[in-house]
């Protein structure tokens, strides 16, 4: 059982939750401000320098889609966080890297007010507005982990029972 004296929780639930919410802010941002006008036409810059470059295109509704049903399985996993599930950690590392660095490219733009030469956009790019949201959440996600990282406890300890 938790001890009720320490300040925070022996798990990342909140931090989770939190970047969940900053990464479904980033996402209606990114949908409003129109980000698929400066990612396809990138995606498409890079194909033509780098054969090999993996990112896909997209059209806006199964974009959109995708990153919903994104949100919503992240989302899901909460109660987990909230019991420090070992097995979510690793996920929660990554998504905490890919949501740094996405914040982190959407500022990046925006002073650049380009992503490849040949695609400009009005400054700022789409999706900054929330990018700071994701920076900060990913962050606290990042120390939470680290701050949990020797805790480990899973169902039985969240039950009551020995870990």
């Amino acid at each position: 059982m938790t001890d009720p004296t320490k300040r925070f929780p022996d798990d990342f639930g909140l931090a989770w939750v939190l970047l969940c919410l900053a990464f479904c802010a980033h996402v209606a941002d990114e949908a409003l401000t129109g980000f698929l006008d400066v990612y396809n036409p990138t995606v498409i810059a890079m194909r033509g320098r780098l054969s090999w470059f993996p990112m896909p295109t997209f059209a806006y509704r199964e974009w959109l889609i995708g990153l919903i049903v994104a949100v919503l399985v992240l989302l899901a996993l909460t109660p987990f966080a909230y019991r420090g599930a070992r097995w979510l950690r690793p996920l929660a590392y990554f998504l905490a890297a890919v949501m740094l660095l996405n914040g982190m490219g959407h500022t990046l733009f925006t002073v650049l007010g380009q992503t490849v030469s040949s695609v400009r956009f009005p400054r700022p790019a789409p999706g900054f507005y929330s990018s700071p949201l994701l920076l900060i959440t990913s962050i606290y996600l990042f120390v939470r982990l680290r701050a949990t990282r020797k805790a480990g406890f899973e169902w039985s300890s969240f039950r009551g029972g020995p870990s």
